[in-house]
Order: structure tokens, then C-alpha cells, then sequence
């Protein structure tokens, strides 16, 4: 078997156990509406980890999704609460702000050659910055269209809802697979984690796939802010203060090399339910801390870690082995 599927299996047979011994202490946990309110709560990150995804397949980092999050909050907000703009229109600015605020660190990163963790960084208190300055307080979002949006939902046998925004965190996992794995851009990002200079050697658009990558991780946390804002009805600079760093650990525990180049979008999906069902389980057993969530998430990390440099090591293992005998060929011929 391809060793570079070991730590996506890995990552499903976890979720998969852990799963099966939350039903066996707390058989409700099987019902739908756990399932619906466990992808309804976790919409906003999964979206921006898919964005995550692509940065860090490519070989980056991005520490700026979760203060995009919150300025897209305020910003729609403000858009809507006092500026009397219809959503849909508020949703289409905040994109193409969101968007732009990513192209614009990748250009940095790429045309300045600056590190992705210090630009980024930069962006983290720009966006965070910006937020505070439009307000520093939670202003409520009560336009009739978000009324409209949070009732929609389909329900699932058993009573579970599937709503708006849990369908969205499907769709945009589901673009993101087709995007990685069946498009000549997902190609060159995987081309370019690899290692930069052979995939500038082979005619990749480095630049450019650069840009893209960090603009795509914009958009998604544009859209994951819309997703929170949704979720919460409101705006507030303070909000998703450290879902940068969920959103990485969630690419890290779906199988993603934090190296670039190795990595499934569809293990990231596994990695944000994973969160989600660790945060669920505490919530039934109502004894434990919230805290335990980042305990356990830290552990895993440590494992997924480790998993990830062993399998490394073993790549390289076999690489030398085959060098060695081809060598040892060509001697003999």
C-alpha cells in the first residue's frame, strides 16, 4: 500500500473508534441530530481549514484566517446594521475584500521573498486591527435575509437538521477535493510543496499558483466569516481569536504534510470532526473542561507528528535502497 495514504487512514480508523466508544458510553450520540448540530457547529472552521489545506500543501502557512473571520463579522455588520446594504450584496464585498487581503500577502511572500509566517502574521493583526477600528463592540445582524437563511435546513431521518451553513462547509469541502486532486492547479500546489525549485524546473507558475493559493485562503476565510456571522447573527472583533491555529491542527490530524506536498482535503474534513467530536463528547459527559478538547487535539498532534516523520523516514529509506540497487546494476553490467 502507498505509504502516503497511511496517515488519512489513520486519521479515518481514529475518528471511527473514538466515535464508536462515545455511542457505546452515550448511545444518543448516534442520532442525527448530534450529526447535524456537529457539522452545524463546526461550518465556519472546516471551511477555513480547506483554505488552510491548499496553503500548507504549497508549502505556507497562513496565521491570518481567524482575524479575517472576525473582520468579515464586523464588516458585514456594518454593512448591513448601519449601512443598509442588502446581504447578499455585504456577502459579495466582504469576498472580494477577504480575497484580495490573501492575494496581496501572497504577491508579499512571493515577490519579496518574505517568510508566508511573517506576512501572514502581519495580516493576523492588520485584519484584527481593522476590525477594532470599524467598532469594539458585538453589533447584532437582524436583517429579515439571515432570519430567512438560518431556516432552512433539510431534515434527516431521525429528527437531524442539515442547515444552510452545515451544507455549505460540505460543498466547499467537496470543491476543494475536485480542486486538489482534478485540476492543474491543485497539481502545482502539490508541485510546488514538493519542492520550489524542481516545480520552477518543470514550468510550474510558481508565482502565480503562490497568489492563488494565499487569495484562495482569503476567499475561504471570507466565506467562513459569513458562515460565523450567520451562526451567531452578529459581528465582533474578538471573535475567533486561535481558530488559525484549530484550523491547522485539523489539516495536521486529516494527514497533511506540514512540509507541503503530501496531504488529502478530505482528511481535513476528518480532522474538523474530529475536533467537533471531542468538544460533543465533553458536552454529554458534563464533568470534564472544555479544556480537555486541547489536550487531547495536542496529543493527537504530537501522534499525527511523529506518524508523519516516521513515514518520511521510511520513504527515504526506500529511496536510497533503489539508488543503491540500480547502482549496483549498472556496476554489474
Amino acid at each position: 500500500m502507498n505509504t502516503r495514504f497511511l496517515p488519512l487512514l489513520a486519521t479515518l480508523a481514529i475518528f471511527v473508534v473514538a466515535y464508536a466508544a462515545c455511542i457505546a458510553q452515550f448511545p444518543s450520540m448516534a442520532s442525527t441530530r448530534v450529526v447535524g448540530n456537529l457539522l452545524t457547529d463546526n461550518a465556519f472552521l472546516g471551511i477555513a481549514a480547506i483554505g488552510m489545506t491548499f496553503v500548507i500543501l504549497s508549502g505556507g502557512i497562513d496565521l491570518s484566517v481567524g482575524s479575517v473571520i472576525a473582520f468579515t463579522g464586523v464588516l458585514l455588520a456594518v454593512l448591513i446594521g448601519q449601512a443598509g446594504i442588502h446581504p447578499l450584496l455585504a456577502f459579495a464585498i466582504a469576498l472580494g475584500v477577504a480575497t484580495a487581503f490573501g492575494a496581496a500577502m501572497g504577491l508579499m511572500i512571493h515577490y519579496l521573498e518574505m517568510p508566508p509566517f511573517i506576512v501572514t502574521l502581519a495580516g493576523m493583526f492588520l485584519a484584527r486591527g481593522a476590525a477594532f477600528v470599524m467598532t469594539t463592540d458585538s453589533l447584532p445582524i437582524g436583517h429579515g435575509f439571515y432570519a430567512a437563511l438560518q431556516g432552512i435546513y433539510w431534515r434527516m431521518p431521525g429528527g437531524g437538521r442539515l442547515t444552510v451553513i452545515a451544507g455549505a462547509m460540505i460543498l466547499v469541502t467537496l470543491a476543494g477535493i475536485v480542486i486538489a486532486h482534478r485540476t492543474r492547479f491543485g497539481a502545482n500546489v502539490y508541485a510546488l510543496g514538493g519542492n520550489r525549485v524542481s516545480a520552477a524546473l518543470m514550468g510550474v507558475p510558481v508565482a502565480a499558483t503562490t497568489v492563488r493559493v494565499y487569495a484562495l485562503s482569503g476567499l475561504t476565510a471570507g466565506l467562513a466569516g459569513i458562515v460565523f456571522s450567520l451562526y451567531t447573527s452578529a459581528g465582533y472583533p474578538l471573535a475567533a481569536v486561535g481558530v488559525e491555529l484549530d484550523a491547522i491542527a485539523a489539516v495536521v490530524i486529516g494527514g497533511t504534510l506540514l512540509s507541503g506536498g503530501a496531504g488529502f482535503v478530505a482528511g481535513t474534513f476528518v480532522g474538523v470532526l474530529m475536533q467537533g467530536l471531542i468538544q460533543t463528547y465533553i458536552v454529554f459527559d458534563g464533568t470534564l473542561s472544555s479544556w480537555w478538547t486541547k489536550i487531547v487535539i495536542g496529543g493527537l498532534l504530537f501522534a499525527f507528528i511523529a506518524l508523519q516523520r516516521g513515514l518520511l523516514w521510511l520513504s527515504d529509506r526506500r529511496t536510497a535502497m533503489s539508488s543503491d540497487m540500480r547502482g549496483n546494476s549498472g556496476a554489474g553490467a
